[in-house]
């Protein structure tokens, strides 16, 4: 039986909004319960870019429980520090996943490059009810330890799942994620397999491309929420190359309760994480 390739259901427009201490971001979706991105839960594009913006605030301590947090870097970098005693600076291509777990504070404060911009993604993904009251823990991942394949005019850079015979650093995560950078030249086509039942999605940040069986022409800056089927596909405009964040994952079809950065599945589990804060019992080493 062929392989089905699926359409695109929606494009969305993503739209600024102010977080931590002030830092403009791009939102293509946030948390919700109506949960449509399930397992993800937010995408963010942040760039700080513009001197009218003034100086750089960045996001200073902040708990989080229930959820994995993802930042993604182009330029410039974020230097982050925890309540567990980790310390670490994400450059220029590099990944970290953090999985919250039952709780944990941390800080992160963004710096220029030597090009002077700054620009990057966060993800937050979903954790089943099952594992939102685990332990905390990090996958750093440096850009050098990052697969780039380069093939047929694409270069595609594996940070979870798997292409054109290599894998991803980023295991053990729950909800089997895809995620990819993916540069397709102009006149060429990336098809990848993506299971079924599975969301897909697609952040173009550069230039313009065809995706989906019917090959609809989207532009950047925009996300790509695909429909049903067996394989995403992408072929780059005609007059420019595309670039975008691919990402794919196994929906949990749990109940969610979002609050701020909390993500758990009832009112009550809010209720005690708040609690948990207050009492001064939310960090556990």
């Amino acid at each position: 039986m062929p392989t089905t390739i699926r359409t695109v259901r929606q494009i969305i427009e993503p739209q600024f909004v102010i977080e931590g201490a002030g830092v403009l971001l791009r939102r293509s979706f946030g948390p919700n319960r109506a949960n449509l991105f399930d397992p993800f839960l937010l995408f963010d594009h942040f760039a700080f870019n513009d001197p009218l913006e003034g100086p750089i605030k960045g996001f200073p301590t902040h708990p989080h429980r229930g959820i994995e947090t993802v930042t993604y870097m182009l330029e410039g970098n974020v230097r982050h520090r925890d309540s567990l005693g980790n310390a670490g600076v994400i450059g220029p291509g590099d990944v970290q996943w953090m999985t919250s777990g039952r709780g944990i504070l941390h800080e992160e404060m963004p710096r220029r490059g030597p090009s002077g911009l700054i620009t990057g993604f966060q993800l937050w993904v979903n954790l089943p009810a099952a594992q939102k009251m685990g332990l905390p823990r990090y996958q750093e991942v440096s850009a050098a330890s990052i697969p780039a394949i380069e093939q047929d005019g694409l270069r595609v850079r594996i940070v979870a799942g798997e292409f054109g015979g290599a894998a991803g650093p980023v295991t053990q995560i729950a909800a089997r994620p895809v995620y990819m950078d993916v540069t397709v030249s102009p006149g060429a086509l990336l098809s990848l397999p993506v299971e079924e039942g599975h969301t897909a999605i697609a952040y173009v940040f550069e230039g313009a491309g065809c995706f989906g069986a019917e090959e609809e022409r989207v532009e950047a800056v925009r996300m790509v929420v695909f429909g049903e089927g067996g394989q995403v596909r992408a072929r780059a405009a005609a007059d420019t190359p595309v670039r975008f964040m691919l990402m794919s994952g196994a929906p949990f079809k749990e109940p969610i309760y979002p609050y701020g950065p909390f993500v758990m599945n009832t009112l009550e589990e809010i209720q005690q994480a708040l609690s948990d804060l207050r009492n001064g019992t939310f960090v556990q080493n």
